[in-house]
């Protein structure tokens, strides 16, 4: 029987969103499961990314767990986040999460929603 092939990374966490993750986790004042990533339609370029405190895993989600988090992925979204990045950014104006996204095609001018193409299942498989 052959071995499996592991399958591709959808998502990366950097050190600094691990570590506010942490935080919005710890402040839930409840046991969760982690963070759920998904994608929506909305914004003028046409999608936004969405990130919720998950209380459960739901049923086809994607669980990702690294540098000491769990994130899950909303399974409608998986085709969308494959190579996704996912950092936590502050400077003098701002803290947000930051995307750093292979499958956007395009962004708005004040960076709230993109342009989105599915992964490539060949492109995406060969990530790994």
């Amino acid at each position: 029987m052959a071995e499996a092939r592991p399958k591709p990374a959808i998502l990366s966490v950097t050190d600094a969103a691990a570590v506010r993750i942490r935080e919005i986790v710890g402040r839930a004042g409840k046991p969760v499961a982690g963070v759920r990533l998904g994608v929506k339609k909305g914004g003028c370029a046409g999608m936004t990314y969405t990130m919720d405190i998950a209380e459960t895993a739901q049923k086809g989600d994607e669980v990702i767990e690294t540098n000491g988090v769990r994130v899950l992925v909303d399974p409608a979204a998986v085709l969308f986040l494959f190579g996704t990045e996912m950092d936590f950014t502050v400077d003098k104006l701002s803290a947000r999460f930051v995307f750093r996204n292979p499958n956007e095609t395009s962004a708005c001018g004040c960076g709230e929603s993109v342009t989105l193409a599915p992964a490539k299942v060949g492109h995406a498989e060969s990530r790994t």
